[in-house]
């Protein structure tokens, strides 16, 4: 950053760019890990990586295709957000960009639910924002912020847009709780085809177990919601 005068998102940018044009320095390090671990690339939460540029897309896909790597990308929230309509429907559009533009499996997280209403009691059940249920029910409450006055119509499509392409939903996350941590773990498990590594069966058999019900949805909203969120009746 000081070398190049950059800010810390410039900084990130070139970063990645350096480390897409020396990707065997990293596929070096990685090669002894790939057969008896489980690789984690926890990446930074500038958004710019994810997509405004390829760098960090490119990365991913040359992993991939040289060390043959099945990869489950996992967006993290902060489930606050849902206190703020204007800022959850900008999550969700986040969410979208970044699923369309990565083009892998991905796992949207509200996390730090345990504190998600701290900034203010929800205006809908938590299963309205995790199920992303009918945006339209949003706007009174948008309409509730004059800020947002003159984005009314702008937000209105945006919001179309979500719905339109159905794509974006949310799990929870309560890095705290074991079992909330032991549920995500499952959901990417599934969903990288890792959980599918020690079975032998038949087409048909690994078919009924990837179309079977996920068996932790309750606890993915009602459970939460019960356990962190109070009801209108509670002081």
């Amino acid at each position: 950053m000081v070398e190049h005068s950059l800010g810390p998102n410039g900084g990130l940018v070139y970063c990645m760019d350096y480390l897409e044009k020396n990707i065997d320095w990293l596929e070096s390090k990685l090669k002894p890990l790939v057969k008896d671990h489980y690789l984690l690339f926890d990446f930074p939460g500038q958004v710019e990586l994810f997509f405004l540029h390829s760098n960090a897309k490119n990365v991913i896909f040359k992993l991939m295709k040289k060390m043959n790597l099945r990869l489950t990308v996992v967006h993290l929230v902060d489930a606050h957000l849902c206190c703020d309509p204007g800022k959850y429907v900008s999550a969700l559009l986040l969410s979208l960009s970044t699923m369309l533009h990565l083009e892998l499996p991905h796992i949207n997280v509200l996390s730090k639910i345990d504190l998600v209403e701290s900034y203010g009691k929800l205006a809908f059940n938590l299963d309205f924002y995790t199920d992303v249920q009918d945006l339209s029910y949003l706007q009174y409450h948008l309409d509730q912020d004059p800020r947002g006055e003159k984005f009314r119509k702008l937000t209105k499509e945006l919001c179309g847009v979500i719905e339109d392409y159905s794509l974006v939903n949310f799990t929870t996350l309560d890095i705290q709780d074991k079992e909330s941590v032991g549920n995500l773990v499952k959901l990417i498990d599934k969903s990288n085809g890792y959980i599918f590594a020690g079975i032998e069966g038949s087409v048909v058999e690994f078919s009924k177990i990837a179309a079977a019900p996920l068996d932790w949805d309750y606890y993915r909203t009602a459970a939460v919601q019960e356990k962190y969120m109070k009801d209108d009746d509670d002081d």
